[in-house]
């Protein structure tokens, strides 16, 4: 669990103001739901990644206002009453998502909060905050880890991230397929794999490099990667990479490796390589770094670049180019009664009601077909699904297994699913990937993943649409 310090007052204003006229109005006990959805896949890409679960879950069962919180909304002036009732609120609503790890596509719930609608609607900023940023990390991540092969993927990014969303981002890159992280404070609150070299300015301290690489053999000498290109990768840092090397095997040592962070690195670790077996290191790594991202190790791999380890920072963690993933926190019924949003854009109009998502599986049993929202009362598997915005299309799904996406995870307040290691979490996240489509993995031009509605649902909605343009 995070152990920075999240409170109530981890929100937006608007959170608290809209809780505070629920409340004196004598709405505290009326009911409501909430979906989390998505509408607009990152990076140009076929799908997303879902995480951040486990982090919501474990925030949500001590989820609380301090003393401080609410010196502080009294400065804002809100109602004394309402601050009592926050003193003593605590989250005691259902959860239903689909599992950690899921690949998961737009316009599709992925998660619901069900519960007062005080509660349900106070935690909108905080679900929002963790799981669109750790969902859009974990995506970029499976993205690198798709294009990698079997070589190592390493978070090098705290330095570059966005304040303490390099916490989140460690975890994220894991769950899409990272091995290990730098950052030593998410290493040490998640348990993760550590890895880490040198940086130029420990080679500068010294008089010369060699000096160096000796002392950092020495005092790390069964965790010793050495930073080459300080000088000159060839005529300098890999030569005397190689001298360390042999001095610390015949102390009984072996040297992990050498890492290139500048110039061009399929050619210098090609080079590398070649210098490092003809002096029997053949054990030794290449770690590569340097404004890495997905299309960077796409073409590295492509050109044959002999580099085992990729060290991934600033694209990774700020999920370039696109910073953010537009996930949002819908109200889909409140009192009993189903409710939507209206738009002028029609994909921006909301799915009223309790809902299910299925995911469609192909009657090989082999790949994912397409997803469909029903609603929760519909008892019987959905034969045809409808296009959620385009009038008369359709596919036809009866013959093709259907799987719930959406568990319970929390009852009142209380995890209630099983919690899972970032290892699992990560394995699951592959063996989803590995049942869609390449078509939908590529980074140019992806096929566009179905999403329909049945037609129950789609009728709801156009209910409702008539009745609040009346």
């Amino acid at each position: 669990m995070l152990s920075f310090s999240i409170s109530g007052s981890y929100t937006d204003l608007y959170e608290i103001t809209m809780s505070e006229t629920y409340f004196m109005e004598g709405r505290k006990d009326d009911t409501a739901c909430f979906d989390y959805f998505f509408r607009k896949v990152p990076n140009k890409g076929g799908y997303v990644v879902f995480a951040g679960l486990q982090d919501v879950l474990n925030i949500l069962t001590d989820l609380h206002f301090t003393d401080d919180d609410l010196s502080f909304l009294r400065e804002l002036k809100f109602n004394s009453s309402f601050i009592e009732y926050l003193k003593r609120f605590q989250f005691r609503g259902n959860v239903y998502s689909c599992m950690e790890g899921e690949i998961i596509f737009p316009n599709c719930p992925i998660l619901r909060v069900e519960g007062n609608i005080i509660e349900a609607q106070l935690v909108e900023t905080l679900l929002l905050n963790i799981l669109n940023f750790e969902s859009l990390i974990a995506t970029k991540a499976s993205r690198m880890r798709y294009v990698a092969g079997n070589r190592l993927l390493s978070d090098f990014g705290l330095r570059r991230a966005q304040g303490m969303g390099g916490i989140l981002a460690a975890r994220g890159a894991i769950i899409g397929g990272f091995e290990s992280t730098s950052n030593v404070y998410a290493a040490q609150l998640y348990r993760l794999p550590a890895a880490g070299t040198m940086a130029h300015s420990f080679i500068e301290s010294y008089d010369s490099e060699l000096e160096a690489f000796r002392a950092f053999a020495k005092a790390r000498p069964d965790d010793c990667i050495f930073l080459v290109d300080t000088y000159d990768t060839l005529k300098s840092g890999v030569p005397n990479a190689i001298t360390v090397a042999k001095e610390m095997e015949s102390n009984g040592h072996r040297a992990g490796g050498i890492r290139l962070d500048s110039g061009d690195l399929a050619y210098l670790s090609k080079v590398a390589r070649n210098e490092l077996d003809e002096a029997g290191l053949h054990y030794m790594k290449i770690v590569a770094s340097n404004q890495l991202d997905e299309y960077v190790i796409k073409s590295l791999t492509e050109q044959g670049a002999q580099i085992d380890i990729f060290g991934v920072g600033t694209r990774l963690v700020t999920g370039q180019p696109d910073a953010a993933l537009d996930g949002v926190y819908k109200l889909s019924m409140a009192s009993g009664k189903p409710r939507l949003k209206l738009s002028e854009t029609l994909e921006k109009i909301t799915l009223p009601g309790i809902k299910h998502t299925y995911r469609v599986i192909t009657s090989d049993g082999l790949f994912f077909g397409a997803d469909v929202v029903t609603l929760t009362e519909e008892q019987q598997k959905t034969d045809i699904m409808y296009h959620p915005f385009e009038a008369g299309k359709s596919l036809v799904i009866g013959n093709f297994q259907q799987e719930p996406l959406l568990q319970k995870v929390m009852e009142k307040g209380k995890i209630i699913s099983q919690s899972y290691s970032l290892k699992d979490i990560a394995g699951y996240a592959k063996r989803r990937l590995l049942l869609l489509p390449t078509e939908y993995k590529r980074f140019e031009n992806p096929h566009l993943y179905k999403v329909g509605v049945s037609k129950k649902l789609l009728a709801l909605r156009d209910q409702l649409k008539d009745d609040y343009k009346k």
